[in-house]
């Protein structure tokens, strides 16, 4: 176990950064070069320490991210808790990363450009059209800010540097919402919007 704490007692091991890294969120490589040059050396390394944890990486140099999940197995008694949470998704969020997603796959589909930039106002209008109908305008955008709010707590957007109103859509948000997902998510928008309350509602789909 000393591997994972220090090196000849001089400091933090190479895979203990790695580890501790992927451990607190999400690793982009280009946001933390360094953790990530060291990720790709010794990913073998990182995957065996982490699966004694349940865990495991997952990799994607084409994308320059990486990120720790729960290894498929039994739920049952005696089965090792999950290290990292389940969380189930509103209604409104799970619409919302469904939406970027698709935004994200018209723009692979149609340039060469990497980076998907949005406004506050193109998020809000695109949104809207899933939301209870409303007259107020402050309230409606009130709510999808709590909406955006929340997906940028899960690290599917990110604020540019020195201004508020505008989004990159990270990456990552693919490995999280599949093809499969989608379906399932059109499949019930009819069924969703039936409701009176979606807020209340809770999409199939956990993060």
């Amino acid at each position: 176990m000393s591997d994972i704490a220090t090196d000849a007692g001089t400091g933090p091991s190479e895979l203990a950064v790695v580890v501790v890294n992927l451990c607190r969120a999400p690793l982009y490589r280009d946001a933390n070069t360094k953790a990530w040059e060291l990720l790709e050396r010794l990913r073998n390394q990182v995957s065996d320490y982490v699966a004694t944890l349940g865990l495991e990486v997952i990799m994607d140099e084409g994308e320059g991210y990486a990120f720790l999940r729960s290894q498929q197995r039994d739920d049952g008694p005696g089965a090792l808790p999950r290290l990292v949470a389940r969380r189930p998704l509103s209604f409104p969020v799970s619409v919302l990363l469904a939406l970027l997603r698709k935004r994200l796959a018209e723009l692979d589909a149609m340039s060469a450009e990497s980076r998907l930039i949005m406004s506050r106002d193109q998020i809000v209008e695109m949104l809207r059209l899933f939301l209870p109908t409303s007259t107020n305008e402050a309230r409606l955008v009130d709510q999808v800010d709590a909406h955006i709010n929340k997906v940028v707590e899960l690290g599917f957007l990110q604020r540019l540097r020195g201004d508020r109103e505008t989004f990159e859509v990270r990456r990552i948000l693919k490995a999280y919402v599949d093809g499969q997902w989608l379906a399932e998510l059109d499949a019930r928008l009819a069924e969703y919007l039936g409701e009176a309350d979606n807020d209340d509602l809770v999409a199939t789909k956990e993060i």
